[in-house]
């Protein structure tokens, strides 16, 4: 059965029973809170081969900045019109939307149009038990000092596992994905990675992902309106129409 995302707020076994009724599920999540959950999958002994981002020319071309302490920015500041992302480097439906609506947004954004603004939550690895998100949010926060965050931030995504509950994202395992990007492996990003450099950082974008009242990834706002039906977050051309209907010029 396909099931959407998990809901934040939610137990993982409420999560479970959904699926046991026949009801699809649509978002990633169950934020517990206590880090009790499931058992996550060992991670393997051998660090996976990867792939590169699939449209690394393009993204490499934008730019990325933080803003405050807990959210990633990539776009022009004065873009006229906002895309918020709040996602979950485990979330399955995270990567369903990077690899389908989110596509719509690389031409608008390298435009001017469209500045996005991400909130990397991670609260899969209190659910699933592991440590995946966390230390791919902290891989994420540290590709912004190196300039690579949306080439580095599709690749991660490309290169997620595809059981959820594998803790797959360990320091070696995002240093290898950092070698398909060009120019960002380094000794301070390097450092950054197997240090939790930007645990901090973690902490505070997990703060605001509460504190915003989110129940679930990928949850996406465009222009401060929530994007529904939900499908239409994981279709090219569905996410392009929502974009076109909020003002956003086509291409």
């Amino acid at each position: 059965m396909d099931v959407g995302a998990r809901v934040s707020g939610r137990p993982w076994v409420a999560a479970v029973a959904v699926v046991v009724l026949g009801v699809a599920a649509t978002a990633c999540g169950g934020d517990e809170g206590d880090g009790g959950g499931a058992s996550a999958s060992a991670s393997a002994s051998a660090t996976p081969s990867v792939k590169p981002a699939g449209n690394a020319d393009d993204l490499a071309e934008l730019d990325a900045r933080m803003d405050g302490d807990d959210v990633i920015v990539v776009g022009d500041a004065k873009a006229p019109h906002t895309v918020k992302v709040y996602e979950d480097p485990r979330c399955p439906y995270c990567k369903k939307f990077e690899q389908g609506g989110a596509e719509a947004l690389t031409g608008p954004v390298a435009d001017g149009d469209v500045k996005v603004e991400y909130v990397i939550a991670s609260f899969l690895d209190e659910n699933l038990n592991g440590h995946g998100s966390v230390k791919a949010a902290n891989a994420l926060r540290a590709s912004v000092e190196a300039g690579k965050f949306p080439v580095y931030h599709s690749a991660v995504f490309a290169n997620q596992p595809a059981d959820e509950t594998t803790d797959a994202y360990t320091d070696d395992f995002l240093l290898k994905i950092a070698d398909t990007v060009d120019g960002l492996r380094s000794s301070a990003f390097d450092g950054a990675v197997r240090d939790m450099k930007y645990r901090d950082f973690v902490d505070a974008a997990m703060k605001k992902f509460r504190a915003d009242g989110i129940e679930g990834t990928p949850t996406v706002y465009v222009d401060g309106d929530k994007v529904t039906p939900e499908k239409a977050m994981y279709d090219e051309d569905a996410f392009e129409k929502v974009l076109r209907d909020a003002g956003v010029p086509g291409n």
